[in-house]
């Protein structure tokens, strides 16, 4: 495929607000997971929370979209000077010409659960004010930040489990590779909920501690939250058009293997071809890869699955490059976490850094992956993200630095 441009991009987890606060973290080895304290649920676990999400008032024009989704997606594109870029392509390329593309798992579901909390107790009827439309709907998310920049293009949902705010590139991608849009808004937003939390303690799921991704003791997931955004455009043609620092998506592999509900392959036969798949639309080697942001949840099947398939893909430990699983510093964030990942990714390539996987102190051997334990300066010309859904939903991404394109015998 022709690289596509990350013009700009943002992020807020548990980690902190926007960028500067993501890379601080990275570089500490500093994780934001805490004893869960989420309202109503009693649960022995530990959560990624976003500070002061209920406290955000919502901008009045989009009041009806008010809800803790649509909150931390509000904070989320406040950041880093995101909003400013995305208007500045809106006036270069008119409001029609740009998509929406958002990933979600559950939405505004918390939305949901309130107005349950409080129905009519003669009638069972919902409170009046009680906004699906607006909140819950799994398309709200995208309606949201749509309205929020005032566009006119496209504008879709992707609610593919925990590969969605990754498969939301692949979406835009063929948009603009189809002539509808000339620059698209893609990213992930999902924020805690009963649902959640009880859904995937219901499965046995849960860790009693912050996640530890790859570790030989893994026991299950710490789940977070987060709202992570990238302006997506065609590279320029011209020679010596783009810095130094710019970051272009490479590659895109996405596939199902449909092996189980919730189980992935026990090989990782979906994980390997989407690995596979966005290798060979980047015009890269496994060899060429510098370092991998793991799906790494912490369950003990997900991590071994993906482990099998890396290690079929890079023929074995030896050829494996660094890698690592930031989900034992921000937590699972469902549906945000493909972008989430794609945007720590894009920082380890712009501040050439190899962040080390949290928590994680006795990687699993057996597992056959170069697991990174500590975070360091290294050169990083390529990055692989992966993320990985229930259901054998699978989704890869490769970016690379436009300076090095020619390293890699590829050009922009």
């Amino acid at each position: 495929m022709k690289p596509l441009l990350l013009t700009h991009f943002t992020a807020t987890s548990c980690l902190g607000r926007g960028l500067d606060a993501t890379l601080d973290a990275l570089r500490g080895q500093r994780g934001g997971l805490a004893p869960c304290d989420f309202p109503r649920a009693d649960l022995d676990t530990w959560i990624g929370a976003v500070d002061g999400v209920d406290a955000e008032p919502m901008r009045a024009d989009l009041a009806a979209f008010d809800c803790r989704n649509h909150r931390l997606a509000q904070i989320g594109l406040a950041q880093d000077g995101f909003a400013e870029r995305v208007e500045a392509a809106k006036a270069r390329y008119g409001a029609k010409r740009i998509g929406v593309f958002v990933g979600t798992s559950t939405s505004g579901i918390l939305e949901t659960e309130h107005a349950y909390q409080h129905r009519d107790p003669q009638t069972g009827a919902l409170p009046g004010d009680f906004r699906y439309a607006q909140t819950h709907n799994i398309y709200s998310p995208a309606a949201f930040v749509r309205a929020y920049f005032g566009l006119g293009g496209p504008a879709m949902a992707i609610s593919s489990a925990c590969s969605s705010g990754a498969k939301v590139f692949a979406s835009a991608r063929r948009m603009l590779a189809a002539g509808l849009i000339d620059a698209a808004v893609v990213g992930g937003v999902d924020s805690l909920c009963l649902t959640a939390l009880y859904g995937f303690n219901s499965l046995e799921l849960l860790s009693r501690q912050p996640c530890r991704p790859y570790d030989v003791a893994r026991d299950g997931i710490s789940i977070g939250e987060a709202a992570a955004f990238a302006l997506l455009e065609r590279a320029p043609e011209a020679d010596g058009a783009l810095d130094d620092n710019a970051i272009l998506l490479l590659g895109i592999g996405e596939s199902s293997d449909a092996h189980h509900m919730s189980s992935p392959h026990p090989d990782g036969l979906g994980a390997r071809a989407a690995m596979a798949q966005a290798l060979a639309s980047s015009g890269l080697a496994a060899s060429d890869i510098d370092y991998i942001n793991l799906h790494g949840t912490g369950t003990p099947s997900n991590d071994a699955a993906e482990a099998r398939a890396i290690h079929a893909l890079f023929d074995g430990t030896a050829s494996a490059p660094p890698s690592s699983s930031t989900k034992g510093a921000t937590g699972h964030t469902l549906g945000a976490a493909g972008a989430l990942e794609a945007v720590i990714t894009m920082l380890a390539l712009r501040h050439q850094l190899l962040p080390a996987g949290i928590n994680t102190t006795q990687p699993d051997l057996a597992l056959g992956v170069n697991y990174l334990t500590t975070s360091r300066d290294a050169r990083v010309r390529t990055a692989l993200s992966n993320a990985f859904g229930f259901g054998g939903t699978n989704c890869s991404l490769v970016f690379g630095r436009a300076d090095q394109l020619d390293t890699l015998g590829l050009s922009s």
